[in-house]
């Protein structure tokens, strides 16, 4: 059994808690390395960065950014214009009307999976299920080409993830060195923002601190006797996986402890202005946490608006499908605008590129619980900031919303022009853990050229 399926998300509590495994790799010599308490927060950035805002539950297009006024389908809401002559958007993203001009909606995106979790899998990974093929998300294919492999902060992390997030997606066949590093419980409700976003125990108290050392060097003995067995930390054996996938998560969750890195999760250190522009709420505090990561050189952040099942905050609208959007837009819209100000005012949205969307989009015909159904056949993505052409729309569906009508994106397509926008080959591969190369994108991937820079 590959390590994957054993290990989804790491938090730093479960990277110190593979010791309950035995296995490892030798603390011996590395931990005076990971006691140094020099920083690299100060390092160079990497030259691009991605922040995917995941609406979990799939958003309603019709309500947001393809609307159909005039139609039976396009429901109570009226659209406004935006700083792009032809972009419009919902009169309840008023704060983001005025990033238009870096915005490029894809209205025509298309694809076949209207489960949940199946939606979920194939937009974060861009491949539909596989039998035993483990493919990685997106934010592990990023962090693979473009993270420092020495640095102090972890370089995937998801905010606030819900729970088809969790269940589904891994560091896939690049290991657990890429897997996403989870952070908050995702209820959007939450009273204390900043608590609901920390990590548990990143800064141990004294007796705890005092303790861990005497830890690591047992563990250390532990290990070594594994290591014997199976033939050391370059042994073939698929054990020999596991000693070196652990291995390089206890160095990263001590070296994230024991240096001043982990100043990038206080939030506390900005100022309250700047706070209440992004919105005193997870998704809020979430955008100006992946501002924070990807200043200190984090390639790679998503921020999860609403978790699937939890009624109130959820993108499935059902029902009362127009009171729910209304309320998630008045959290969307400040945390979005406020993230592409404050990127921009510290010279970061040209490199850092981010990516809008749900597993798939919502029915344009309204059932009878004033609601709106699944819906991947005629959906819409947002693409903004680092190299994305943006003041543009892309694509076109019919009047009523019901069929793409022009220049259908899939997935795959997708997946690649997120690539490209971020400096990557889509066309790269990487060695699945059945042996087999895979490429980063989908073979048939074809780019939206006209949305890149």
């Amino acid at each position: 059994m590959s390590l994957t399926s054993q290990l989804p998300w790491f938090t730093r509590r479960d990277w110190l808690g593979l010791s309950a495994l035995g296995i490892g790799a030798s603390m011996s010599g590395c931990l005076e390395k990971l006691a140094a308490e020099s920083s690299q927060t100060g390092r160079s950035r990497p030259q691009r960065a991605c922040i995917v805002l995941w609406m979990g539950g799939g958003p309603s297009q019709t309500d947001t950014f393809d609307m159909k006024p005039g139609h039976t389908n396009g429901g109570p809401f009226q659209q406004i214009e935006t700083s792009a002559a032809g972009v419009r958007v919902c009169e309840h993203l008023p704060k983001l009307a005025k990033w238009g001009h870096r915005l490029a909606v894809v209205r025509s995106m298309t694809t076949k999976e209207g489960d949940h979790a199946r939606g979920t899998q194939v937009m974060h990974t861009g491949y539909a299920p596989q039998g035993p093929v483990q493919f990685p998300p997106l934010g592990s294919l990023v962090a693979k080409e473009l993270a420092e492999p020495e640095a102090d902060l972890p370089s995937c992390v998801s905010v606030a993830p819900g729970r088809n997030v969790e269940r589904s997606l891994v560091g896939g066949f690049l290991g657990a060195n890429y897997a996403p590093l989870a952070i908050g419980s995702g209820e959007q409700t939450a009273t204390d923002p900043v608590r609901a976003l920390q990590i548990a125990d990143l800064r141990p108290e004294d007796a705890a601190a005092r303790r861990l050392d005497p830890r690591l060097q047992l563990l250390s003995q532990l290990d070594g006797e594994f290591q014997s067995g199976v033939g050391g930390t370059d042994s073939p054996h698929p054990s020999g996986n596991l000693v070196r996938a652990h291995r390089s998560a206890y160095e990263k969750a001590i070296r994230l402890m024991r240096t001043q890195a982990a100043t990038a999760f206080d939030l506390e250190r900005e100022s309250p202005l700047l706070r209440d522009a992004y919105g005193r709420n997870v998704f809020g505090q979430g955008c100006l946490l992946a501002r924070r990561l990807i200043e200190r050189g984090v390639p790679f952040v998503e921020v999860n608006l609403s978790r699937v099942g939890e009624e109130a905050n959820s993108w499935d609208t059902h029902q009362q499908n127009f009171d729910r959007v209304k309320r998630l837009c008045e959290i969307l819209d400040p945390g979005w605008a406020t993230l592409m100000r404050d990127l921009q005012e510290r010279g970061l949205l040209d490199s850092t590129t981010i990516v809008w969307m749900g597993e798939f989009g919502r029915t344009p015909k309204i059932n009878n619980g004033a609601g709106r159904d699944h819906f991947p056949a005629a959906w819409t993505t947002v693409l903004a900031g680092g190299g994305i052409r943006g003041g543009q729309t892309i694509g076109r569906t019919t009047d009523d919303g019901m069929r793409v009508a022009d220049r259908p994106v899939t997935c795959p397509d997708l997946f690649a022009t997120i690539c490209r926008a971020v400096g990557i080959d889509p066309r790269k591969q990487n060695v699945s853990n059945v042996g087999r190369p895979i490429r980063i994108a989908d073979p048939d991937a074809k780019p939206i050229e006209e949305a890149l820079a």
